[in-house]
């Protein structure tokens, strides 16, 4: 067999956030409304500051309007929920995104869940989540929706009848993916670490998603010949071969074994990563339209 397609989320992501650029345009242009993100940022953990900025850069360079706030590591939770609050009663503000992990002092459930359901553009409330479940209308969460992206346009829109398998059941990523391929009439397994026979299970799937966080855990002798392999996982390892205290990104996928194997791999990185803040910017454009009771323009 050929080596295995390598899937491009970059390129992806650079024509998704694109296409956001023009619907904000035209929002802009039919409605004179202009989509608006809030970032809140508690504390000053480094690997939060980037993203936090990567957003901000983005969300100024399609159109809409972003809105920064950061607090220090040691506000209460009671600052940070009414922040939260004054922002569901802003009519500038559209999307609300509270950056993850917050400190130890406060509760990620709490706060995530008094983010106005219909601003939740990360997809994290409860509601959002039964939403997804239950066949409503919902706010999406950006992983797994931009892997839905990349998996149909690989595969193609019609996926219906294949096998599916998520490795790991996180609510961030795993549960609402299997969501999606089962919505998209997929068979769908949800593996995780106590899964018996696990490299079997993956073996029947002619699509898999990695998304565990431990590096390398799924090897190509697990995966169906001609497979969409989709990995999720982001780890940081040591890399001597780079020098003394060097270290590498590396998916959840043994990429080196996997793309002999599969059909269709994405690379760690450039796959799965870029997708997120792209999805985020296509969520608040969504937001924003059904805050209004407006159609979401075609672009």
């Amino acid at each position: 067999m050929s080596e295995a397609k390598r899937i491009d989320g970059k390129a992806f992501a650079e024509g998704l956030r694109a296409r956001v650029a023009a619907k904000v345009a035209k929002l802009k242009a039919e409605h004179g409304v202009t989509p608006g993100l809030a970032v809140v940022l508690v504390g000053e953990d480094p690997a939060s500051q980037v993203y936090v900025r990567n957003k901000g850069k983005q969300t100024v360079e399609t159109g809409m309007n972003s809105f920064e706030f950061k607090m220090p590591a040691d506000a209460t939770e009671d600052a940070l929920l009414a922040k939260i609050d004054a922002l569901n009663h802003d009519p500038a503000v559209h999307g609300i995104l509270v950056q993850l992990p917050l400190p130890k002092h406060m509760d990620e459930a709490k706060v995530i869940n008094a983010i106005h359901p219909d601003k939740d553009v990360d997809g994290f409330h409860v509601i959002n989540s039964g939403r997804l479940m239950t066949g409503q209308e919902a706010m999406i969460p950006c992983t797994p929706f931009g892997c839905l992206m990349l998996i149909k346009d690989t595969l193609g829109d019609d996926l219906s009848g294949k096998r599916a398998i998520v490795v790991g059941r996180s609510n961030i990523v795993g549960k609402p993916m299997a969501q999606l391929l089962l919505d998209a009439n997929c068979t769908v397994t949800i593996a995780h670490s106590r899964t018996r026979d696990l490299a079997d299970e993956c073996r029947r799937a002619d699509i898999l998603v990695a998304a565990v966080g431990r590096p390398h855990m799924v090897k190509g002798d697990w995966i169906k010949p001609g497979a969409c392999v989709i990995d999720v996982g982001i780890n940081r390892i040591d890399a001597p071969d780079l020098g003394e205290g060097k270290t590498r990104l590396v998916g959840d996928v043994d990429f080196a074994s996997a793309q002999a194997v599969a059909g269709s791999i994405t690379p760690v990185p450039g796959g799965v990563g870029p997708m997120t803040i792209a999805v985020l910017l296509a969520n608040t454009v969504t937001a924003c339209c059904r805050a209004l009771g407006i159609a979401e323009p075609a672009a």
